[in-house]
């Protein structure tokens, strides 16, 4: 990329002030006027120190060149003259400076050639600023995407790491999950028997309820039969006659009644007893169908912990893609960010020859500008003379119309007074007039 500075020949009170605020030396203008050859190797040295800190001692040599020297010691201030000497070329014909530098600028300087070369050194001094300054938010702005890629890079570890760990925890638990699952099949195996064995206990427990009923009606049955019995023997007893033949006979039909009552009742007995063995029957069948159904309970208990262990399962299984599916995402986003950050590296010197161009632009239209004001400035000049012109007239026509009002106020004056005067002249002479009418009247 082409430099667009350039290096007028700067003032020396422009050159001090430059020198004082960069802190490489405080100087007066005096002592540029007959620079030292010590004054102007501290500034040089300073100033090179200023373009580069990470350089090179000057006042150091190869170790080839001192091997040609015989006495070494006796050329250090020599090695260190040339080389800053050489260092100063380099930099003065690096700015394209149109005069060279030489030995001679720093063992004798010259005032116009020592001021040429720092003009030429500061003017690229302040350049160089300019650039860095202009570069610094695209610095910043990459520095900030580099601690970006940093954090994501650890996030990225950090989510390697568990997505490891969770591997190894999902590995590890893996027999375990095996063992829940084959606990899981013979506890659905056990729930289907025990499903089944509770229907065919549900059947049987109906059947016997239908025989029990069906006993409860012939009991009832019975029972009527005695009370009708009992109401026959009563009317028997109520038709007992004196007859010993229908005595006998009645007492015959009372036997056989008796002995169908005995037999009902021995029935009504058997139906009892049959009845009270069904409900120690049913008993029996309700305690062991409780603990069947406490069974049942423990059994549908484990089967919803191995469910809610299933489950657990499963959230883990989905855990584990998600988070693969995070893994890859953020390789994705890292992968978008490297390329945010090439974009940027690329749109950063698309940036910087934007700029060089537009500030050789803004550099044009800013001489236009300076062109376009001085002439501003000269209608200006014109337009205020013209408009002071203009200001003596209107301040010499208020000055006559000031006088006119003055003296048209000191003529409304003295026309009021006259008209006094004839107003009173007119009361005299209209006085005058009657008295000399009432006067004719009388006479």
């Amino acid at each position: 990329m082409a430099s667009t500075f350039s290096f007028p020949v700067l003032a020396r009170k422009d050159i001090v002030a430059i020198l004082s605020e960069s802190e490489i030396a405080n100087i007066r203008e005096e002592d540029l006027l007959n620079p030292s050859p010590e004054l102007i190797f501290s500034i040089f040295t300073n100033l090179l120190i200023c373009l580069d800190p990470l350089q090179e001692d000057h006042a150091q040599a190869d170790f080839s060149g001192l091997a040609q020297l015989e006495n070494p010691d006796l050329h250090v201030d020599s090695v260190r003259i040339l080389n800053l000497c050489h260092k100063i070329k380099e930099v003065v014909a690096s700015v394209s400076c149109p005069t060279g530098f030489t030995l001679k600028d720093l063992i004798r300087p010259d005032t116009h050639r020592t001021g040429l070369f720092l003009s030429a050194i500061l003017n690229f001094c302040l350049h160089r600023e300019t650039k860095l300054t202009l570069l610094q938010p695209f610095v910043d702005q990459v520095n900030f995407h580099e601690e970006q890629r940093l954090e994501l890079e650890s996030k990225i570890s950090e989510l390697n790491m568990e997505i490891s760990n969770l591997k190894e925890a999902s590995d590890r638990e893996q027999p375990f999950i095996l063992e829940l699952d084959g606990k899981v099949k013979e506890l659905q195996q056990n729930i289907q028997g025990l499903n089944n064995q509770q229907f065919s206990l549900k059947a049987s427990f109906r059947t016997l309820k239908e025989k029990a009923s069906e006993i409860d009606e012939k009991i009832s049955s019975a029972e009527f039969a005695l009370v009708q019995s009992a109401q026959e023997n009563a009317k028997l007893r109520c038709k007992i006659v004196q007859s010993p033949d229908k005595l006998q006979g009645a007492l015959e039909e009372k036997k056989s009644v008796r002995a169908e009552v005995k037999n009902s009742e021995r029935s009504a007995m058997q139906a009892f007893q049959e009845k009270s063995t069904v409900v120690e029957v049913y008993s029996k069948a309700l305690k062991k169908m409780s603990k069947h159904f406490a069974q049942m309970q423990a059994i549908q208990e484990q089967a919803n912990s191995a469910k809610t262990i299933d489950k657990d399962v499963k959230v883990l299984k989905a855990k584990q893609s998600d988070e693969g599916v995070l893994d890859m995402s953020l390789e994705a986003k890292l992968v978008e960010r490297q390329g945010k950050v090439e974009q940027l590296e690329e749109s950063k010197k698309a940036y910087e020859q934007e700029n060089n161009m537009k500030h050789e632009e803004v550099i044009k239209k800013l001489d236009q500008v300076k062109l376009e004001v001085e002439s501003k400035k000269r209608d200006l000049a014109i337009r205020e003379k013209k408009v002071e012109a203009v200001v003596a007239e209107v301040d010499s026509i208020n000055m006559r119309i000031n006088s006119v009002r003055e003296s048209g106020a000191a003529m409304q004056q003295q026309l009021y007074k006259k008209c006094e005067e004839i107003v009173n002249e007119f009361h005299n002479y209209s006085h005058s007039v009657g008295t000399y009418m009432q006067w004719l009247e009388e006479f």
